[in-house]
């Protein structure tokens, strides 16, 4: 009896050894911060060349959009019929640069955050206008390691329309 307790008592030591010195899973910081920073440099390539289909496939199917002025835009197809008129607007230029990029210790979310600017064409006067201003954008790495904006937020430096 007691050479079968002392048995399991090792075979029970030897499993927890072995369970605790499993190596921890590979540090995939810096490869997660520059995959972030490679995708929102893509992302902001394909809005300067005005492709909208490859703008918007920066978005997952869940993603929510926060603009000034505006109420909040959810899911992709909202945010592509919301985007619309901007493809077709001649003026419209947008670009941006992250000053922050972090992601989690586990890999899975990071977040941007920045300075845009972006001119469209103000449709009382016809004429471009440019807008200034921060943003913050949360992404998710998906299933197959590409990163999908899961939440878009802009904050203007101009200010409000009187009334707002």
């Amino acid at each position: 009896m007691h050479l079968r307790l002392s048995m399991l008592v090792s075979l029970l030591l030897l499993a927890f050894t072995t369970a605790c010195t499993q190596a921890p899973p590979p540090d995939t910081h810096a490869a997660d911060v520059q995959a972030l920073k490679d995708t929102e440099a893509a992302w902001a390539k394909a809005m300067a060349a005005k492709d909208f289909e490859k703008s918007m496939s920066y978005y997952a199917d869940d993603a929510s959009v926060l603009v000034p002025t505006a109420p909040e835009i959810n899911g992709k197809d909202a945010i592509r019929a919301a985007f619309k008129p901007l493809a077709d607007d001649p003026n419209f230029a947008h670009a941006c640069q992250a000053s922050r990029v972090e992601v989690a210790k586990s890999g899975d979310l990071g977040y941007t955050q920045g300075t845009y600017t972006m001119t469209t064409t103000d449709p009382k006067t016809k004429k471009p206008v440019t807008d200034k201003g921060k943003y913050l954008i949360a992404y998710k790495k998906q299933a197959d390691g590409t990163w999908k904006v899961v939440a878009d937020m802009d904050s203007s430096d101009m200010p409000l329309p009187a009334g707002k």
